[in-house]
């Protein structure tokens, strides 16, 4: 069984929004057509954050890209971004209701951040993603989506330690980049965990 995972599409992480991934835009024709491929469960994502959230630069009145220690976790600090209610964390497009499965929200608890969709960045409390994946009897995950750097290899190396089969969409996929090399370093890291990068076409071919 397998399904498809879509990471945190919304308009804040598209061009204009209030953290932008460069190019993000350019994932929407390979989720499109991802969508319309036989997965057994195809399930989106959301950034989904209180006001005054634990990663917003503005409640520590310091820049955006400095870090501060939370509870001994190494928070990066953000523009103020897929606030619960706003448009920003509305989804970049519809998705058509009949082929989402589920939405599954992350980042709700004002004090503690979530990279991964499976859990929070202090591995306290689940998303319940992984239990709703179990129970639909997943084994294998196709992972696209936005941050490469970021929500998707967190996500990717969660889905791995689990026990998941998982692979990762690159086409569909587009990096932050505080650092220059921040997405060849995911990819080697997500390749290094047992990841395997896979491309449109080669899913083309093999159906699935």
């Amino acid at each position: 069984m397998t399904a498809l995972l879509l990471v945190d599409l919304q308009n804040d992480f598209f061009p204009g929004g209030a953290l932008a991934v460069k190019e993000g835009d350019q994932v929407l024709p390979i989720v499109n057509e991802l969508i319309k491929m036989p997965f057994d469960l195809i399930i989106a994502t959301k950034d989904y954050h209180p006001p005054m959230h634990i990663s917003f630069a503005t409640t520590h009145g310091k820049k955006v890209g400095d870090k501060i220690k939370h509870h001994g976790v190494e928070q990066v600090l953000w523009p103020d971004h897929c606030v619960q209610g706003t448009k920003g964390s509305e989804f970049a497009f519809k998705f058509p209701d009949s082929l989402i499965n589920e939405i599954v929200f992350k980042g709700t608890l004002i004090d503690v951040d979530s990279y991964s969709t499976f859990y929070d960045n202090d591995h306290k409390s689940t998303t319940g993603l992984e239990t709703l994946l179990k129970k639909k009897g997943i084994q294998t995950l196709y992972v696209t989506g936005l941050a490469t750097d970021y929500c998707v290899k967190y996500s990717v190396l969660d889905a791995i330690a689990l026990g998941f089969s998982v692979y990762v969409v690159k086409e569909g996929c587009r990096a932050v980049n505080l650092n220059a090399d921040d997405e060849d370093k995911a990819y080697d890291e997500m390749e290094k965990m047992g990841a395997k990068l896979i491309s449109i076409k080669e899913l083309r071919e093999r159906g699935i």
